[in-house]
This record gives structure tokens, sequence and C-alpha cells, in this order.
């Protein structure tokens, strides 16, 4: 049902009551997921401009410039709410719809990337839901070809009523290829080609706007769509084909709003109008009614913008393809969009009020502990030091957030296309683009910390991103996001989006990445757990490399070098694995971003770059202990960590998760330490040996490679139990 505000907005517009079809076009299109209508002031406040944006946010993808006249296609969509109500189709049907954004700007896809965000696995649900929405996205990119090259699986009973979903693609082609998604002229044709069209994902717009409720699972199913990898396949090569050609003018992928919003959003950004014929719609059920035929998101579908005397050929390549395709329809000069069925107008809207006349405004906003609602919990104390250090390190060692995320992404296919340079499992993944130059890609969020503090949170998400590609000697070109939060009509949750925006725009700013696009998933609560989500801004940035400089190894390769820890370790334990650990989830401050932060990671890109590191590696989730314990695989390492650990308590040297810190290996620690200069950084130990030694300033621990990889495994062993 529409919002009694906007149902009177929309009647005093039209002079009239809107019949059930248009308010339908009016309850999707105006919906948060569609028109960001609280969310748009907030995201103006990014930089959307940079030396390689060719087109920013507002179409299906960015497009970048690479090199050589390549160019590449970048977006990041949520399918969060779908996902939990029918998780294996939801997390498919997610790949599914970001593969489609590339495509429609006339990109192959040739990369995914899937931040995931989970309840902890003890319970029968959460274990359920982990394994569909894996089993999904592995059956979809499996089957389509596109490899599957880095994520991020995060876990907190917080999001046990609400798991996230979050997908980045990116795609390549020549800038001469790219297709965009305004309509060109009066009088060309609309033809939609791919999938027939059901009434499976009917209301997905307005669904994917409001909170979950204890009854979603029944109700909500036929919200959800519901994917087929193969004709997928075949709709990425048919609609390359068609642009190759020259028979698309424009192009827009089906997803939120089905047909409805695909149609109209084409033909307004062109400033036209359209008319579409409902009944030419290839339907896969019988008797469905223009609402449906409209709105439904069934998969699979594109949208293009053909000339009349086109029609044909690209109706004839639908066909070599075995896929549906028909006439739907016409742009026109009349900016109005009609929608006639079985002879009879059944929609007739001025298009510019349908797609951009939703009001846009700022919700009201008060954090927490500045009145009544929301107040901040109570602060509880810091945790006594461990009497059992080593077992406290082996606790944070084998959680499931630190634990290897082998049984994941070994289900998917990330060799396929055969670009892949740096593999899953490593800070960032890398792609061969040219001779001369590879994509470097990373993903993730810092939920906890942005849950202390929303502003500093957010900005340290873009800087370990950003040392992701720092520690691979990638230049950082852009940025997506995927803003997930609870319910925006609540002031504190208003607050959070509003500070983590700030702080992701502030953080791309000083780092001069561009945000190009991205997505709006807000309502992630649930009546079951009454409780919202983690604010979880989280992201996808990708980079350059040179493929001609050696590209460090997350792990130490080879014994008798030195290792260099870069940045400064201070006591900033609050949402830190350690602390989560021992139940302390209120205790300690979150970590801030350092001034020189921008410093240490250009720094640490030319050491890179200087070919003079063997290898390199992010400190983030874990701390130092688990860095180093990370990099320890067939060569182990030695440390000392005296003059570092001075006057500092053990468990903060150790586990604290301070933004932009690094470990570099190298068999040249005084050119590297030049390279570094003025920076917080000093030698801790050399490579070799069996396992991990650690020595401070009044602990020492030892860890054998079995201890290792025993807490390494511990997700893999639970998950073939």
């Amino acid at each position: 049902m529409l919002p009694e505000e906007d149902l009177k907005i929309i009647k005093e517009k039209l002079g009239r009551e809107p019949n059930l079809v248009e308010q339908g076009c009016f309850l999707n299109m105006w919906s948060e997921h569609c028109s960001y209508r609280s969310s748009a002031p907030l995201l103006k406040t990014f930089t959307t401009t940079g030396e390689n944006v060719l087109i920013g946010p507002g179409d299906d993808a960015a497009i970048l410039k690479f090199e050589d006249g390549y160019v590449l296609a970048f977006a990041m969509e949520s399918h969060n709410h779908p996902s939990y109500v029918d998780p294996y189709n939801g997390a498919a049907t997610g790949v599914g719809g970001i593969v489609r954004d590339i495509i429609s700007m006339g990109a192959r896809p040739i990369a995914l990337m899937d931040p995931l965000y989970f309840g902890t696995l003890d319970t029968p649900k959460n274990l359920f839901l982990f394994e569909q929405i894996i089993k999904g996205i592995a059956g979809y990119g499996n089957c389509i070809g596109v490899p599957v090259l880095r994520g991020e699986t995060f876990f907190d009973r917080r999001y046990s009523g609400n798991p996230l979903v979050n997908v980045v693609c990116v795609g390549l082609c020549k800038e001469d290829e790219v297709v965009i998604s305004n309509a060109q002229t009066p009088g060309n044709r609309l033809v939609l080609a791919g999938s027939s069209t059901g009434k499976d994902g009917l209301g997905g717009a307005s669904f994917a706007s409001r909170d979950l409720s204890e009854s979603a699972e029944a109700e909500d199913r036929p919200s959800v769509q519901v994917g087929d990898p193969y004709t997928e396949k075949l709709t990425i090569e048919m609609t390359l084909e068609a642009i190759r050609k020259g028979y698309v003018k424009a192009c827009r992928d089906l997803g939120a709003a089905g047909l409805g919003g695909a149609s109209s959003e084409m033909a307004f950004k062109g400033g036209l109008g359209a008319h579409i014929i409902a009944d030419n719609v290839p339907q896969r059920e019988p008797n469905m009614n223009a609402y449906e035929i409209l709105l439904a998101e069934s998969q699979e579908r594109m949208l293009f913008e053909v000339a009349p005397e086109d029609v044909d050929a690209v109706l004839a390549l639908v066909e070599k393809y075995d896929l549906n395709g028909a006439d739907i329809g016409y742009l026109t000069e009349e900016k109005t969009y009609v929608v006639e069925f079985r002879g009879e107008i059944v929609a007739e809207l001025p298009i510019d009020f349908l797609t951009a006349g939703v009001p846009i405004f700022e919700r009201p906003s008060k954090a927490p502990g500045s009145g009544e609602e929301g107040d901040k919990p109570e602060k509880s104390e810091k945790p006594e030091i461990p009497a059992d250090l080593k077992q406290a390190v082996l606790n944070v060692l084998s959680s499931h957030n630190l634990a290897s995320k082998e049984w994941i992404y070994r289900q998917y296919d990330h060799e396929v296309q055969l670009r892949t340079v740096v593999k899953p499992g490593e800070d960032a993944g890398v792609l061969k683009i040219t001779d001369s130059h590879g994509l470097a890609l990373s993903c993730g969020c810092q939920p906890r910390a942005t849950l202390l503090d929303p502003y500093e949170g957010a900005k340290a998400t873009v800087y370990e991103n950003a040392m992701n590609l720092a520690v691979k000697g990638a230049e950082p070109l852009a940025l997506v996001n995927c803003l997930n939060f609870g319910n925006p009509e609540r002031p504190e949750i208003y607050w959070q989006i509003k500070q983590a925006v700030l702080g992701l725009g502030d953080g791309a700013r000083e780092l001069s990445i561009p945000v190009v696009g991205g997505n709006v998933s807000l309502y992630n609560e649930s009546d079951e757990h009454k409780t919202a989500i983690p604010p979880t801004p989280s992201i996808g940035v990708i980079g350059k490399v040179e493929l001609n400089i050696p590209i460090p190894s997350s792990s130490f390769t080879r014994p008798g070098e030195s290792i260099i820890l870069v940045g400064e370790t201070k006591p900033e334990m609050g949402g830190s694995e350690y602390y989560t650990i021992l139940g302390k989830t209120e205790a300690g401050a979150a970590p801030k971003v350092p001034e020189n932060a921008q410093k240490i990671i250009k720094a640490i890109r030319d050491a890179v770059k200087s070919g003079k590191v063997s290898s390199a590696h992010d400190l983030s989730l874990g701390g130092l202990a688990a860095g180093l314990a990370g990099m320890c695989g067939t060569v182990g390492a030695e440390i000392d960590l005296g003059e570092i650990s001075a006057g500092q308590q053990p468990d903060e040297v150790l586990f604290a998760e301070s933004p932009a810190r690094a470990l570099l290996s190298t068999p040249e620690p005084e050119a590297v330490l030049a390279l570094l200069g003025d920076l917080s950084c000093a030698i801790i130990g050399k490579t070799g040996g069996n396992g991990l030694r650690v020595k401070g300033e009044s602990f020492e621990i030892a860890l054998s490679p079995e201890e290792l990889s025993e807490a390494s495994g511990s997700l893999t062993r639970f998950m073939m139990k």
C-alpha cells in the first residue's frame, strides 16, 4: 500500500485517484530502494568525479578509463531481504542482477566480489542461511563463467535476523563500445529480450524497503526472484552481440520495479516519454494482469532501444540464442508514461513525476546518548589480561571471522576466463587486463567499529581497502558502496547513516578515490530479533597494478628476510575481535584513522613497486597477532616486540586493530626503510623456522605449524562435520 502522505501528493498532482496499476508504479518507483528518497541528500556529499571517471553515478554502472582504449564497468548492489526469505535464490539473483548492470553498459563481466554478513553459526537457521547463500553465489557465478575473485565473510549475532548479501561486479570493454541507458530518439522501439516474465519478484523494490517480519519466509517468498544462470549466460552473449552490431541505442537491465522501472527511467533520462503495450510482453504464466507484467522482477531480462528498421534483426538475434523477445512499445516526444493492456490505457502518468517526483528529504537525526531514545549503553570495563596469552591468541585465530574462508571460495570458480593473477585468500585479488597492467580488487567493511563510531568506522573502511590494494602495489581507481543500515525513520539510525556517509566521503577524498556508484539498503531489521543490524557501509575498491613488478604474497615466502611493521599500534580495542570473544562488546574506543594514514599507504605502495618487498599484508581484524599468524605457512617467523611492547599491555600490542598498519618482509631492509622515510616503522623479526614465535617485554608465545593450521581451519572443519 502507498503511504498515505505519498497518495495525497499523487492525487493533488494528477487531479484524480490513481488506479491500481498506477499506484503500483509509484509504490515501487518511490520506494527507498529505487528513489533514495531519504538518502539522496547524503549521497550528494560524495566526490564522484576524477581523471579516470567517464560515467559516474546514475547509470547501471560506472565507466572508468583503464589503458589502450579499454574501460572498466564497475557496480555494486545488495540482495539482503530476498536472501533471508529464500537464501539460495536471493543470493543467486543478486549475482545475476549485478552482472546485467555491467552488460547493459556494453561490458563483459570479468570479476565478482561478495561481501557477506551473517549471524553466528550457533543456530540451525543461521547455518542454513550461510550454506544456501554461498551455494547460490557459487551456483550462479560458476554457471555464467564469471570468477568470484574476492570477498568478505563476517559473522556477528546481530545479523541473525537479517543477513547481508552485497555483490560487486567489474566488466571490461573498449570505450567505443559503451552504451548508456538514456533514451535517444522518439519513435524508436523498445525491445524486451531474454527470459519470459513471470510473477516472481513481484513488488521486490517495495519489499526491499521495509522491515522483515517473523512470517517473512512464507509471506514474502513471491517477492523473491528465481534465477536461471544458463539463461543469463545466453542473455550476456546476446546482449553484447546486439551492442557490438550497433543495434542497441540505449540499454537497461530489468531489476528493481521490473519493466515499469526500466522503461520509465530509460525514457525519462533521455527527456522522452514511453508507450508500453503490456500484452506484447512474453509471459511464462497464463492470465497475467497489467500490474504483474509491469512490476514483476523476473530475472535475465534486458530492455533495448532499437531503431524501427533494426527490430527484426534484433529479434532474429534473440531467437538465435533461444531466448524470448518482443517489441513491447516505443518512445514518445510527449513526456508521459502510458501503459496499454488489452486495448485499454491502464496507466497514464507524467514521466518526470513518476521517476523524479518523489519528495526528497533528510530525516530527523539524533546521536545515541543525546536524548531518551537510543541512549548509549554503558561502557563495560576493560578485561583482565588473560593468564594464558597463547590460548587467547588461538581463540582469536580460530574464530570464524579470522579462520580461513577456503570452504567458501573453493566452491567458486575463480580462474575462469584465465585472467586471474592473485587468487582468493589474499588481501586483494588481481586480474590481468593488458600485458603490462592488471586490476586489483578489494571489498569489505568495519561493522563493529562503525557501530561504536559511524564516522571513524566508515573512514577506516576506506583506508583498510586502500591498504589491501597498496600491499599489492596498486593505485586506486574508484570506489563503490552499499550502505546497509536499519530503519532510517528512527533518528539514531539516520544519524548512523549520515555519519558513515561523511566518513566514507572524507576517507575517499583524502585518498583521491572517486565514489562512482553504489546502493542503499535500509530497513535491515526484523521483528524476530528486535534489533537493527550493525551499521554496515560495505565498499568495493579497484586499482591499477603493474604486472612487470613482482606482486608480493600475503604469506612469507623465503626464510632469512627482515619483517617490518609499518604504522603505529595504539590501545584502540573497541569493536575488536578479541574483545568480542571475551563478551566485552561495549568496552574500549573505536580505532581512529591516524593523520598520516594517507602518507603510510602511499609509502607502502611505493615500497612494493620498488620490487624489494617479498611479502606484504594489511593489519586489520585480529590485529598484529592475526596478521603474523596469517603470514606464516611453509615459512615461519621469529618476532621480538620488546621495544614496541614496552609500557603497553600485551593484549593491546597483540590484538589492537589500529588502522593504517601493514607487515612487510624484505631481503633489503635498509632500502625499504629508506623508502618508508620518517613513518613509524620498525624491524620486528626474521622469517624462517617452523611456526610463529613472538616475544614481548613481558610475554613469549610459541605456535607450532600444527596449532596455526588447526586454528585457521576451524570454519572448514565446522562446515565439513
